[in-house]
């Protein structure tokens, strides 16, 4: 086999069956591993094993859960951006993504002159207020490496998908 063929090219028809199936979400369900077994003809424990399995491998990174932010009172987004010293920043990456705060942080090229910052965090607030005391709790964390910031807030929802397989027929 090449090192070309895609992942996706080793998937059987039941794993591919259980990925179209929960690209919208698990059943909200106690069990959603039977449940998704009732849809698709398969025990729950081969469903959860078929998860695992693809996980294991690299077909799919995680289940999780993914709540939405804003039905939750969080509607101020702030993405922090921040300008820190190239010889500090996977140590101060490493502990700013750990803020309970943070939902994801990540470093990115710098495109001077017209953009320094190389350094990105997520944080969500029920108020602007709230975004900026939580990034001046991140400027803390950064100390004298960091030489400049600013938040960049949403201004619009945006639907966040990963890829999307669709479902295959006559395929034996």
């Amino acid at each position: 086999m090449s090192t070309s063929t895609l992942k996706s090219d080793l998937l059987s028809e039941r794993d591919r069956a259980l990925i179209v199936a929960t690209q919208a979400g698990l059943p909200l369900v106690s069990d959603p591993w039977a449940e998704l077994g009732k849809q698709l003809d398969m025990p729950a424990d081969e469903v959860l094993a078929r998860f695992q399995k693809m996980q294991g491998n690299g077909v799919i990174r995680r289940v999780a859960a993914v709540p939405d932010h804003y039905r939750l009172g969080y509607q101020f987004n702030g993405m922090t951006v921040w300008d820190v010293c190239d010889d500090a920043i996977a140590r101060l990456g490493d502990q700013v993504g750990c803020l309970p705060f943070v939902s994801h942080c990540y470093q990115r090229p710098r495109h001077l002159p017209y953009w320094s910052y190389n350094l990105f965090a997520m944080v969500h607030g029920i108020s602007r207020d709230e975004v900026e005391h939580k990034a001046a709790q991140i400027r803390e964390v950064l100390g004298d490496a960091c030489s400049g910031h600013t938040i960049l807030y949403s201004s619009a929802i945006l639907k966040k998908t990963g890829l999307r397989l669709k479902k295959q027929s006559g395929r034996s």
